[in-house]
């Protein structure tokens, strides 16, 4: 299976769903595996990167805690993630920061880059990421850092 430059693909991606369905190119039962998004698509920064884990653009620590952050408030719904530069490559990093569900069906982490198939979305919100690819990479070199 070839690789998916996300870069690209994001702008694009429910159109050429819509004009595969339409061409009869796609079956009902058919997926398309953001677990393929292996290549980074932007050069990363790990600074913006923990800006973002800290910020509100991400939220990351509503859920996960960064114990060496010395953040005041940290999440535990979701796993500690220092170490977590060890135990996941940046493409796995990567494929759960655009859709967690492509890892694990049963994920409540959102998707920060996915838009087509998502309920309870404000109307603001709709169609639209919650974070770009730029900021997608440079969350991965962060989270990369903590080892």
């Amino acid at each position: 299976m070839s690789k998916l430059n996300f870069c690209e693909l994001r702008p694009r991606f429910g159109v050429a769903l819509a004009a595969l369905a339409l061409a009869g190119c796609v079956s009902s039962g058919a997926q398309i595996s953001l677990r393929d998004v292996q290549e980074p698509v932007a050069a990363a920064d790990a600074a913006r990167g923990r800006a973002v884990v800290m910020g509100r653009d991400g939220n990351c620590l509503l859920c996960h805690a960064i114990p060496e952050t010395g953040a005041r408030f940290m999440g535990d719904l979701g796993p500690v993630l220092s170490g977590i530069g060890a135990r996941m490559s940046p493409a796995q990093l990567r494929s759960r920061l655009i859709d967690s569900t492509s890892a694990n069906a049963d994920s409540i982490m959102p998707a920060y880059a996915r838009t087509e198939g998502l309920t309870q979305v404000g109307q603001p919100w709709r169609g639209k990421p919650i974070l770009s690819a730029q900021q997608i990479e440079d969350v991965v070199a962060y989270l990369v850092s903590l080892r």
